[in-house]
């Protein structure tokens, strides 16, 4: 009888494992989607090399500078994290407050802030991806939030929005001429 009792308690504890092991395995397929690192270049390979005096540059036939791109990436991955976590955060107004309002950064320093910025805001949105504690499909405690809003919604939100504009930066480099020269790129 001993036996049948411990198998049970065998038997509950994996099955109660089992949700544990898929939220481990979608957390890290979300924090592996976030690098971006899958389907497409990383933002770093995209941005790598351009030569300071194109970031500013619209070719014909394009929408946007390289400049605009990324800071359009930088402020909505910032407004979709500061949503996910600050339950006061309020978003810019749309839809200019997320472009910015020239078409070149006034220096290079505020080129490779701007890149610095976008990375920090990622490895934010990794980290809370990664916490255990928070659960991926509850909704995020935000004034604004609806029940689709989880965290889940956003992280696929940013890895979204990330790949679109990525895509228009490299179409945008082999436009000016300068292609991102990483050897993770491919066409």
């Amino acid at each position: 009888m001993a036996k049948k009792t411990v198998r049970r308690r065998s038997k509950n504890r994996r099955a109660a494992s089992a949700p544990r092991r898929s939220d481990r395995a979608l957390r890290k397929h979300l924090l592996d989607l976030l690098a971006s690192s899958e389907a497409h270049i990383r933002i770093e390979d995209a941005v790598a090399g351009l030569p300071a005096h194109l970031v500013g540059v619209r070719p014909a036939g394009a929408a946007h500078t390289a400049w605009q791109l990324l800071e359009h990436l930088r402020i909505c991955q910032r407004d979709i994290l500061e949503f996910s976590r600050d339950p006061k955060h309020v978003s810019p107004a749309w839809p200019d407050g997320y472009w910015p309002a020239t078409g070149a950064p006034p220096d290079d320093e505020a080129w490779q802030k701007s890149i610095a910025a976008l990375h920090a805001d990622l490895r934010a949105m990794q980290k809370l991806v990664a916490d255990p504690k928070r659960d991926l499909f509850a909704r995020v405690n935000h004034k604004d939030a609806k029940a689709k809003h989880t965290l889940l919604r956003e992280a696929l939100l940013i890895a979204d929005h990330n790949a679109y504009h990525i895509g228009q930066l490299v179409l945008l480099r082999r436009l000016l001429g300068a292609p991102p020269g990483s050897s993770s790129f491919a066409m």
